[in-house]
């Protein structure tokens, strides 16, 4: 019984004398040590594709740049095509706070029907004019409208550029190419709607069943940018790239809002700086391999064909048998993005 008020004082001793160091370290450094340090806000941004992807690419790398800025504050981790496989499932687990960060990639129209208009055939008219209507007032009240209705912080806007037909019996060159041709698009209503505008039979899919049900003959064909028919290895089952410039492909990066209005004011500032910066690292990748010269230098080496199609003729079978619809449902923003000049 006597020996309990001996450890007592010996326990207290070694806390004080532990304090003691604890504190002189603190004088020493001006730092608290390191049982004092909060652990790193863990940000898990999951994404469809993988490394090489463009997206993929860019947002891996700010990954490591905002883990290494925060001065131990944050930690991001970049998850590309392992964490969860589909689009909208990305997206549900960063609505639910479930993770903190996501893009619904090619799906955006779908996630978020406000953005559908961008992705008309032939409404954008080029890069520029995509690039300064989304980094200014239309990118503005998108952003407020996703942050009001889905709780969700726009990152930043980026895209997948011009889409343009893939295909493994023919080219694409003149829309009458796109009869009876079954042509995987994503599961928005517009990229149906633009397929069977422009004359083919739209089949929508997921993109993690497209290789497969091209080996199978269950499509022909479908479309993407030419930066991801490179990354996604879609030379394996395609023969034919044609230049089409169909739709344009605008999608972005979201943060749970909850989470998001957890950060300090300069944690929102460098997440915002880092997402710029990944944003022009993405059209940068984009934009310069989307011509005729630099699609046959990246895709002719890998056994497909580029071909040039009749884009005026794509464009006026858009006008007139596509546009009227959309016009009259996106009112305001289609007169917006139709009359916008830079």
């Amino acid at each position: 019984m006597s020996a309990a008020p001996t450890s007592r004082v010996l326990l207290n001793r070694r806390i004080l004398l532990r304090a003691g160091a604890g504190m002189a370290g603190i004088l020493a450094t001006g730092r608290a040590p390191a049982f004092a340090q909060a652990s790193p806000k863990k940000l898990v941004f999951a994404h469809i594709n993988a490394v090489p992807e463009s997206a993929a690419v860019a947002f891996d790398w700010m990954a490591k740049e905002l883990t290494a800025r925060s001065n131990g504050a944050l930690e991001m981790q970049f998850f590309g095509k392992t964490l969860i496989p589909q689009e909208l499932e990305i997206m549900n687990a960063v609505k639910s706070g479930s993770i903190a960060m996501g893009s619904p990639a090619g799906a955006a129209a779908t996630v978020f029907p406000e953005m559908g208009a961008l992705l008309v055939p032939y409404l954008v008219k080029d890069y520029t004019s995509a690039y300064a209507m989304l980094n200014g007032r239309i990118g503005d009240t998108l952003s407020r409208e996703i942050e009001d209705k889905y709780k969700l912080k726009v990152l930043c806007y980026f895209d997948y550029g011009f889409r343009h037909f893939w295909t493994a019996k023919k080219p694409i060159v003149e829309p009458k190419d796109l009869r009876g041709l079954k042509i995987r698009v994503q599961q928005a209503k517009i990229f149906g709607d633009t397929i069977n505008g422009l004359g083919g039979n739209a089949v929508p899919m997921a993109y993690g069943e497209v290789v497969t049900a091209a080996k199978q003959g269950v499509i022909d064909g479908g479309d993407l940018p030419i930066v991801n028919m490179k990354a996604l290895k879609i030379y394996e089952v395609s023969k034919y790239a044609s230049l089409t410039y169909h739709n344009y492909g605008p999608t972005n990066a979201v943060m749970n809002l909850e989470i998001w209005n957890g950060l300090t004011a300069d944690q929102q500032k460098l997440v915002m700086d880092l997402a710029r910066a990944a944003q022009e690292k993405i059209r940068e990748a984009t934009e310069s391999v989307d011509n005729f010269a630099k699609a046959k230098e990246t895709l002719e080496p890998l056994g497909m064909t580029v071909v040039e199609a009749n884009v005026e003729e794509f464009r006026k079978v858009a006008q007139q048998k596509i546009w009227p619809a959309y016009k009259s449902q996106y009112g305001a923003l289609w007169d917006a993005i139709e009359g916008f000049k830079v």
